[in-house]
């Protein structure tokens, strides 16, 4: 015979659910603009490291020469020169010169807090169809963690969905874009979307280690265990390997 639970067992679990969804509350409301920010200074970086790889790319052209000359200007601390330089090649220059001017625009506008000018210009980018997808997605992210606080969480998850549903193949900007939008489920209220998918951003094997770590522990938060789906993802990693 099977033994009856006390009387009060319910009661308990919604006692421990609220305190659940306070302590997840609390936890929001205290660093989710830090976890945006962080968001943000991730693709910032390695949006950098892109122009760069544009830059060794550019040594054939005028465009090529001219955008190369903007950025020493900038690492010389001419922004103002720079800038100048910037709008001339995005206002009269190939998609991917085009592209990188603007981008580069968009961190100069966003490091003197003009967020919406910069959210512009990224929006530019996205739009560009004539520009590569890789890049278009990157611009896309940029500007939607920019904005992230002034757009409803429908708003970002919509924008969004075509990245993190992309299956083939995944787009390499699948981690940001999908945090953003588990950050966005959690706001509407959806814990268990938002569980699930930072779960699945956990389970990919060469992520950042600050997006691992931040990833398990908001999973496990909301009542997925990704520490043990990512080590049993890696398990059979390695036996495939094997193979």
């Amino acid at each position: 015979m099977a033994t009856r639970p006390p009387a009060n067992a319910a009661l308990l679990q919604e006692v421990d659910d609220a305190v659940r969804k306070d302590a997840l509350d609390s936890f929001a409301r205290r660093y989710g603009r830090w976890i945006v920010a962080l968001v943000v200074a991730g693709l910032l970086g390695f949006g950098g490291y892109l122009f760069w790889q544009n830059q060794q790319l550019a040594a054939a052209g005028e465009k090529g020469e001219a955008l190369v000359a903007a950025f020493d200007k900038l690492k010389g601390g001419d922004t103002k020169g720079a800038s100048a330089a910037l709008e001339a090649i995005k206002a009269d220059a190939t998609p991917a010169y085009r592209a990188a001017a603007t981008i580069q625009l968009a961190n100069l506008r966003a490091a003197e807090g003009d967020r919406k000018a910069a959210a512009t210009l990224l929006a530019a980018v996205a739009a560009d169809k004539a520009v590569d997808q890789s890049i278009r997605d990157m611009a896309l992210i940029r500007q939607t963690a920019l904005e992230f606080d002034t757009l409803k969480p429908e708003v970002v998850i919509a924008r969004l969905a075509p990245i993190v549903g992309s299956t083939d193949p995944v787009s390499p900007w699948y981690p940001s874009a999908a945090e953003l939008t588990a950050i966005a489920h959690y706001q509407a209220g959806r814990f268990d979307q938002a569980g699930d998918l930072y779960a699945k951003i956990a389970k990919i094997k060469d992520i950042p280690p600050a997006l691992q770590s931040r990833t398990i522990q908001m999973a496990g938060m909301l009542g997925v265990d990704a520490v043990e789906d990512r080590a049993s993802t890696a398990a059979q990693k390695d036996g495939q390997n094997a193979k």
